[in-house]
């Protein structure tokens, strides 16, 4: 068997018994509305911490 052969007798024969399958809703849980917040940090500053904090990471 070469790269990227496979074994023909497991692609015969497939079946899949969508009956007992429930369908997922995927919008179940989706709100509609706002966040918002205010901090008396500066953009500079959570820059300067993700920054660290990524420096973090690779160590």
């Amino acid at each position: 068997m070469g790269f990227g052969s496979y074994d023909e007798s497991e692609q015969q024969e497939q079946t899949t018994d969508d009956e007992d399958v429930e369908a997922v809703n995927v919008h179940e849980n989706d709100h509609q509305g706002e966040m918002s917040f205010e901090s008396d940090v500066s953009t500079d500053e959570l820059v300067d911490q993700l920054g660290s904090m990524k420096d973090d990471d690779e160590e």
